[in-house]
């Protein structure tokens, strides 16, 4: 089980501060459970949402009793792309939780490495239905089933681990194996070399022309 220590937190406290301090604002909540205003080591909670994502159970202590939460929503800075607020969703231990799961694909895929195939993956993550002691971090997909060109996975062919209900449907198209991409050709016109030969003698002809010296006159004016 993974855990994170929280602090308490005033709302009226500056989040600047805290998070120039190392800590990162954050809050958990649910169905049964008032809005909490805290705070975390930004370091440790980037270490446990690494190792979580948001489809495993992180639990809270220090302010109170333990509370079991998956990590909801993550505001992250536009400019630094580092996190600067997080939602803890605070859920019921018997009731299962709707979410959607990341896909791991794993194995080879003789398509691809022996026929040259293109291995194209449909779908990243996978919506599914399970009590919170059941989530999965993620999900292997094996690859090996596609052996040739064309061949594709389904929902329905991934196993899912116990207690876990596939939410979306059977025949969704997970992976697959396309035909590999064929280079256009150019077509490149044919040099007209006869054209070419014209046009080089025209030039010649002209630049003579210029370079001619007039004739010099003769005899004397006639007075």
């Amino acid at each position: 089980m993974l855990e994170l220590h929280i602090k308490p937190r005033e709302k009226k406290e500056s989040l600047e501060s805290l998070r120039e301090s190392g800590m990162l604002p954050a809050v958990y909540y649910g169905k049964k459970q008032e809005s909490t205003p805290v705070s975390v080591s930004s370091v440790e909670f980037l270490k446990v949402w690494g190792k979580a994502g948001e489809s495993t159970v992180v639990t809270l202590k220090g302010e109170g009793e333990p509370v079991d939460a998956l990590i909801h929503e993550i505001d992250f800075d536009p400019v630094s792309g580092k996190p600067r607020h997080a939602d803890f969703y605070v859920f019921d231990k018997d009731k299962k939780i709707e979410i959607s799961v990341p896909l791991e694909f794993v194995g080879v895929s003789a398509g691809v490495k022996d026929l040259g195939g293109m291995f194209v993956k449909v779908i990243h993550e996978l919506k599914i239905e399970a009590l919170p002691k059941d989530l999965p971090h993620q999900i292997e997909v094996d690859i090996a089933p596609l052996a040739e060109i064309g061949n594709q996975i389904l929902a329905k062919d991934i196993k899912l681990p116990a207690g876990v209900t596939l939410l979306v449907g059977p025949e969704e198209v997970v992976a697959l194996v396309a035909e590999p991409k064929k280079e256009e050709e150019v077509e490149v016109a044919p040099v007209d070399l006869s054209a070419i030969e014209v046009e080089k003698k025209g030039k010649e002809a002209k630049e003579g022309e210029e370079g001619a010296e007039a004739p010099a006159e003769t005899g004397e004016e006639k007075k």
